[in-house]
């Protein structure tokens, strides 16, 4: 029980992190439950789950706030989907696949930082060639790592100039939503065909933990962090998960 307060605190304070640039974490919640050496067998869908709470809550709040650029959004998902299922079925040398997308995020976020994006052209469009390749291929590498995909997409977008950095942020909670609704779906499948869906109920707490913190971080977010602070939020993280990778596949 002390162990499982002590993930919530963490989750909670993830939570708010994540949510403030519409990612749902769930790269750092794998990481706190492998440091709190929980089964393998559940870890997977705890993760998505925990990511599913905080990307709906984003969503909602988003939505609300009118920032989701719903028609040009919608074909990058419908492609993002598909391929982040098919992502899972596929096995790569998993040293050189880590270290080449560790170096890909690693460039992302110095330019996010070096770089700082303007404002979004108003005549930005995802042309209809370009949507099924970031849809696809970033949802193909979001299948083959296991996450939401978010931490792909907000680079990307922030360099097309796309959208404003808000609705950056909403369009990458929805792609998250999407990516790990899909991946929860054949996780708990699996784990009901070995009878293990009932011990899921224990984590309650870290579910709650990730709802209060990702209200927070996405109020926060959408309500009183200037775009630029996003911008460079959005690429600390990038780097944080780069460097993760990095050190993983030197380590393994």
């Amino acid at each position: 029980m002390t162990v499982l307060a002590g993930l919530a605190g963490a989750f909670l304070v993830t939570a708010i992190v994540y949510a403030m640039v519409g990612f749902g974490g769930g790269s750092t919640y794998t990481a706190l439950l492998v440091l709190a050496e929980t089964d393998y067998r559940l870890l997977p869908a705890v993760s998505l789950a925990c990511n599913v709470t905080v990307v709906s809550g984003s969503v909602v709040h988003y939505a609300r706030a009118g920032l989701i650029p719903w028609r040009r959004l919608w074909p990058i998902i419908a492609c993002s989907v598909p391929a982040a299922w098919l992502g899972g079925l596929v096995e790569i040398p998993e040293r050189i696949f880590i270290v080449l997308l560790g170096l890909a995020l690693l460039a992302s976020a110095l330019a996010l930082v070096i770089r700082q994006p303007g404002p979004a052209r108003k005549d930005a469009r995802v042309v209809p060639g370009l949507a099924p390749a970031l849809g696809g291929g970033i949802g193909l590498l979001a299948g083959l790592v296991g996450i939401g995909g978010g931490i792909f997409l907000a680079p990307l977008l922030y360099a097309l100039r796309w959208a404003e950095a808000k609705a950056i942020a909403a369009s990458a909670a929805i792609f998250i939503l999407a990516n790990s609704l899909a991946g929860l779906i054949g996780q708990s499948q699996r784990i009901a065909g070995s009878g293990d869906l009932d011990r899921l109920l224990d984590y309650w707490p870290l579910l709650l933990a990730v709802l209060v913190g990702g209200q927070l971080g996405v109020w926060i977010g959408s309500r009183r962090l200037p775009d630029h602070w996003l911008a460079r939020i959005t690429a600390l993280l990038v780097f944080i998960v780069a460097l993760r990778l990095l050190w993983r596949a030197a380590t393994s």
